[in-house]
């Protein structure tokens, strides 16, 4: 039986930065268009990315294609769990025969930011495009 997504929402959070920073979030329930930027440092890290987790699966429920763009300028080593957790899942999606892209914009010279993409597309098996800027 095939599930009907009749009402998703778009996902919007603004970023913060303080003690700890909150990426900014717009994750488009019209066009797919999943957009992650900014600094990952976060209290509750699971809590967060396991609410754009589940955006995504019900938004993965429309069978329309999914393009995710990450602008992460900094991100913590519980933040890196939970991105790579929402990649694994984009790749199962993708393992579906669904349309699945993602993005991965760094600074120019920013070699950590490189490896870490490097290192996402090796842990989980997608096409990750790496975009200078």
């Amino acid at each position: 039986m095939e599930t009907e997504v009749t009402s998703l929402e778009n996902l919007s959070i603004e970023g913060e930065k303080g003690t700890f920073f909150t990426p900014h979030v717009n994750f488009n329930a019209e066009t797919g268009v999943c957009v992650l930027e900014g600094e990952s440092y976060l209290e509750d890290t699971w809590e967060f990315y396991e609410k754009l987790l589940n955006w995504l699966k019900t938004y993965a429920k429309t069978e329309k294609p999914i393009v995710v763009e990450l602008k992460l300028t900094y991100f913590n080593t519980s933040s890196s769990k939970g991105i790579l957790d929402l990649l694994k899942y984009l790749k199962s999606v993708e393992e579906e025969g669904r349309e699945v892209t993602v993005n991965w914009y760094h600074p120019e010279d920013d070699e950590d930011n490189i490896e870490e993409a490097e290192d996402f597309r090796e842990d989980t098996g997608l096409d990750i495009q790496l975009i200078a800027y």
